[in-house]
């Protein structure tokens, strides 16, 4: 079964491309991982709609709203994801929301069955090409979130 990392977020806006930053973090330093594809899917298109809808399963990283300390980290697993892209797809920066995304999968009956949001508290959304220190400092909380689930999913 395939998994698919999908990072969003625009890098110009430094905490805003945190999901990027962490899919080339994933890149740099677990490339090498069965059955596992990254990908920067930047500010989202609909063009992503076929990678979503061909993974068996999807862990998306993102910069969230989670009402929390800067730099912290929340997986939303399976449907606690999807209440979570309801609650907030009125407030997506990016063309295409993630909820978008999710409900054309969902319409073509791809939606893959095990699916994750990682989400991270931004502390800065302006212009910058790197994230702050406390949200740089919560990508490798990010990414060991997303091998833990990737190492449940296939046990």
């Amino acid at each position: 079964m395939e998994t698919l990392v999908l990072g969003i977020g625009n890098t110009l806006l430094t905490d805003e491309g945190v999901g990027v930053h962490a899919v080339q973090y994933l890149k740099d330093h677990h490339a090498n991982l069965p059955d596992t594809e990254y990908l920067d899917g930047g500010t989202l298109s609909f063009t992503l709609a076929a990678p979503v809808g061909q993974a068996d399963r999807l862990i998306v990283i993102d910069a969230a709203q989670l009402n929390g300390e800067p730099g912290s980290v929340r997986a939303f697993v399976g449907a606690d994801m999807d209440a979570f892209l309801n609650q907030q797809k009125n407030c997506s920066v990016h063309e295409v929301s993630l909820i978008d995304l999710i409900n054309i999968a969902r319409l073509t009956d791809q939606l893959p069955q095990q699916r994750a949001l990682i989400g991270i508290q931004p502390e800065n959304i302006d212009w910058g090409e790197q994230p702050t220190p406390v949200v740089q400092a919560a990508i490798p909380v990010a990414v060991r979130k997303t091998l833990d689930l990737i190492g449940e999913w296939n046990a």
